[in-house]
């Protein structure tokens, strides 16, 4: 093997092992901490880290020794170790490889990770309504990559062992996620927290597709497709604590132009989101019923349609879906709220997030 081979896996493996080091003092803390307070701790996490931290270390020694001996028969001898070492600690390694938080994977644990797909990656790109935003790319329903903002909130980092409830936030714009074209929506996450009235959630805003200028258009065609991406569901569960992918913790929210998206998505599915809220859209009551009707199981979908007093075309077109579903005798339990008034439209979104929240959060509480 060139000796420049030998040094590059040399290089990986130690930093691999500095990594994952660091990780297990970090989870180790964490579980003293937790018996400090007398909360409950997994120590397997921590032990693996340390296990799959040794095993690179073994890497290490024997790749300095053949670097050092620089000849064949040095290289057989250290090639045989580290097999030795792989096949010794195969499991601590394979678990270590399996991503367990919003850390970046690194380059020896996807080496040694099993055929399936590798993880996302999500990485830190500011913050938000005092938690943290993430960012990865997650493949889309025709295979190409598209962004995905995760927004952690500020008790996700306070509670290392809690899982969370998700919202999956869609957009209305073609090729961006909801946060850009409404940046106070996690402010309204947040405040409905503060205020008691929700519980804290994960959310999930995927980007958008293109292809259109409208693309929540889309679900007059096939709501279905919509509401189904299991690559986002698995990237995120994959990636973060949130509760199981499924109607007992993942909800829809839509905002604007997103709204029509997330009513497809809560009447399409609703065994995979367990309630859906739009705020302040315009919608394809036919379409809509249509998409209700061909939903999968005996449980009807849970969905609040909400608009400012003030927004006499939003309340229209919420009432008349509520009026069409009801026509069509369907299982869907649709609600709508229209009482929210402020100074700005600005302030009236924050309040609508806020009620669409709190609505999200008791219909998950069922």
């Amino acid at each position: 093997m060139p000796r420049s081979l030998l040094v590059l896996l040399l290089l990986v493996a130690a930093v691999a092992g500095s990594w994952l080091a660091r990780s297990a003092m970090v989870r180790w803390r964490d579980l003293r901490a937790a018996q400090t307070y007398e909360l409950a701790a997994e120590a397997r996490p921590a032990l693996v880290r340390a296990g799959a931290a040794a095993l690179c270390l073994m890497c290490v020694s024997a790749l300095g020794v053949a670097v050092l001996l620089g000849e064949r028969g040095g290289v057989r001898q250290a090639v045989a170790a580290v097999e030795e070492g792989r096949s010794a600690g195969s499991a601590d390694g394979a678990a270590a490889s399996a991503p367990v938080s919003a850390a970046p994977v690194s380059a020896s644990a996807s080496a040694s990770a099993s055929p399936s797909p590798s993880p996302v990656a999500f990485a830190a790109v500011g913050r938000a309504a005092g938690g943290e935003l993430m960012q990865g790319a997650v493949p889309g329903p025709d295979g190409r990559a598209r962004t995905v903002r995760v927004w952690l909130p500020a008790e996700y980092g306070r509670n290392a062992t809690d899982r969370f409830p998700v919202i999956v936030l869609h957009s209305g714009t073609p090729g961006r996620t909801a946060d850009a074209d409404l940046p106070d929506v996690f402010d309204g996450v947040a405040s409905a927290v503060q205020q008691g009235k929700a519980r804290p959630f994960v959310v999930v805003a995927p980007e958008a597709p293109g292809g259109t200028g409208h693309p929540c258009d889309l679900v007059a065609a096939a709501p279905q497709a919509v509401a189904d991406d299991a690559a986002l569901r698995s990237a995120v569960g994959a990636a973060f604590r949130t509760l199981p992918a499924g109607p007992a913790g993942w909800s829809v929210l839509g905002v604007d132009g997103g709204a029509p998206c997330a009513a497809a998505a809560g009447l399409a599915r609703p065994d995979l989101y367990g309630a859906a809220a739009a705020v302040s859209g315009r919608y394809d009551a036919k379409a809509l019923t249509g998409a209700a009707a061909e939903a999968p199981g005996a449980v009807g979908a849970r969905l609040l349609l909400a608009a400012a007093k003030r927004d006499t075309d939003g309340v229209a077109s919420g009432r008349a879906v509520q009026a069409a579903l009801r026509d069509a005798k369907s299982r869907a339990e649709v609600r709508t709220s229209e009482v929210v008034q402020d100074y700005t439209p600005e302030r009236e979104r924050l309040r609508l997030v806020r009620v669409a929240v709190q609505y999200l959060a008791e219909q998950l509480a069922k």
